[in-house]
């Protein structure tokens, strides 16, 4: 884990701000994230459940979806805060959409608590299926 600072409690900040406005009668789990994109721009998620659960969706694909929307690509940076006492951490769905622009990125995480806690998302995610295998010379495998 890494150190908290100002600009990760910041990040923080918006993230729990977003979070009163999750939709989530089916867990009672709400969930607000925000993301920071290289241009300066931050951008929030929430999780919206639905009674079809397999259409559900987390906060920080909310937020990433939110900056994509906008332009924004090249993402630095995600903070999530959830309904745990513990710092909530990004589901496996989550740190896959979210390699996708940029596998270093610094996840901040929090909870109801004052506790939170820093890493970066190749860290939480090691060897994340990224851009790159597709790009592999014809019958060259992602191994090699």
């Amino acid at each position: 884990m890494r150190d908290v600072t100002q600009p990760d409690l910041a990040l923080l900040a918006f993230a729990r701000e977003a979070k009163p406005n999750a939709y989530a009668p089916y867990s009672d789990f709400r969930v607000g994230a925000a993301v920071y994109a290289s241009s300066g721009d931050i951008f929030q998620g929430v999780n919206v459940e639905n009674a079809a659960y397999g259409s559900s969706l987390c906060a920080e694909r909310g937020a990433l979806m939110a900056a994509v929307a906008a332009g924004c690509t090249d993402i630095d940076a995600v903070a999530l805060a959830g309904d745990s006492e513990t710092p909530t951490v990004p589901c496996g769905a989550c740190r896959q959409a979210l390699a996708e622009f940029n596998p270093q990125m610094r996840v901040i995480m929090g909870g109801r608590t004052d506790e939170v806690l820093v890493t970066t998302l190749d860290s939480l995610l090691p060897d994340a299926f990224v851009r790159g295998y597709l790009d592999q010379d014809e019958g060259a495998g992602a191994a090699e």
